[in-house]
């Protein structure tokens, strides 16, 4: 590897560390311009690459009591292992776990971050708290992916029987049947590859899921490499999503992010909103920044799909706090705009 290269790919690490992804992403951009392909005829595999998924360990017999204490208010963790592989995992459990079956958030990090951030950075145990759910936050490994990313822009990582939607949909299951969870009423969201992340167990899990939030991420099979994810990130999809179905979906963008390019909201839409009918409103709240939020409806007046587009918003969670990283404070509230679609869908009613 030349000096070239190896500084432009050591300037993208030093970058994506500090958390400005919008650099890194413009010097690995340069390091696959200046080549693409090494002596040996082979792709260099640059800063965002993925690793082989380490063997799991052996799959113990499905559990038939909590693997830890399911104590009211609590923030436990834990480790999920299937054929598939093995993540960790943090568990939120509301006060009111216990009293009757709740509905489950599922919630998928974007890069660089972890649990603990994001919880603090969205705000949604405050909201589970409030509303009566639980939160389950899955956390990438660092060895299957040195920036935390879930590998959504992998073919590897999106189908249903392997890689990390399999292994996310088996955790989800976990907590179902280990928590008095109401199995029809299951839900995920993420942000950035989160959210790409969530879009893709959308498709390939709607039977488990019923409804999907994604923040400033992109639609299902906008790419199968790391060339295609950055010209998807950087300028949109280049065709139509895959897939047009799949559950009722809630789409957050800023129309001012520059790290994933709100076009691929507007794809997004276009691709989810086939047999619907729609309608735009301008919000304006005190503080808050001005939105638009599109609303598609089915025939029968249940709602299929919204999108909240953030005027001047960047890549970063809306209506988040301060206490995590990649949030808005001045946006609105997305987590509980997302708990609101959600709790609208039960699997089975559409």
């Amino acid at each position: 590897m030349n000096s070239t290269l190896r500084d432009l790919m050591l300037d993208a690490t030093r970058l994506t560390q500090q958390g400005d992804l919008q650099a890194a992403t413009r010097a690995i951009q340069a390091a696959l311009a200046l080549t693409p392909v090494d002596a040996e005829g082979e792709v260099i595999d640059v800063v965002a690459r993925t690793l082989d998924e380490p063997p799991p360990r052996p799959a113990a017999p499905r559990p038939t009591a909590p693997v830890f204490d399911d104590v009211p208010g609590s923030f436990g963790a834990g480790t999920h292992s299937c054929a598939a592989g093995q993540r960790d995992f943090k568990l939120y459990v509301p006060p009111q776990a216990g009293e009757r079956p709740l509905p489950l958030v599922v919630m998928l990090h974007g890069c660089t971050q972890n649990p603990d951030d994001f919880a603090a950075g969205t705000a949604m145990n405050e909201v589970a708290r409030r509303e009566g759910f639980y939160v389950l936050y899955a956390e990438q490994s660092q060895q299957t992916n040195p920036q935390r990313c879930w590998n959504w822009f992998k073919h590897t990582h999106q189908e249903r029987d392997r890689g990390e939607p399999a292994i996310l949909a088996s955790m989800t299951r976990r907590v179902v049947d280990t928590h008095r969870v109401d199995p029809t009423r299951v839900y995920v969201a993420g942000l950035s590859a989160g959210g790409a992340m969530a879009a893709i167990l959308g498709q390939t899990h709607p039977d488990l899921f019923a409804a999907v939030g994604v923040h400033s991420g992109l639609a299902a099979g906008v790419a199968k490499d790391l060339p295609s994810a950055l010209a998807a990130m950087n300028s949109g999809p280049s065709g139509p999503p895959r897939g047009s179905k799949g559950p009722p979906t809630i789409i957050f963008h800023g129309d001012a992010d520059t790290t994933v390019h709100p076009s691929n909201a507007q794809a997004m839409e276009q691709a989810l909103r086939g047999g619907t009918h729609g309608s735009a409103a301008k919000i304006d709240q005190p503080g808050k920044r001005p939105t638009t939020r599109h609303v598609h409806h089915l025939p029968d007046g249940r709602t299929r799909l919204e999108y909240w587009q953030v005027h001047g918003a960047g890549h970063a969670w809306s209506g988040g706090t301060p206490k995590g990283s990649y949030t808005d404070p001045r946006g609105p509230d997305a987590s509980a705009e997302m708990v609101r679609f959600f709790f609208q869908h039960r699997t089975g009613s559409h």
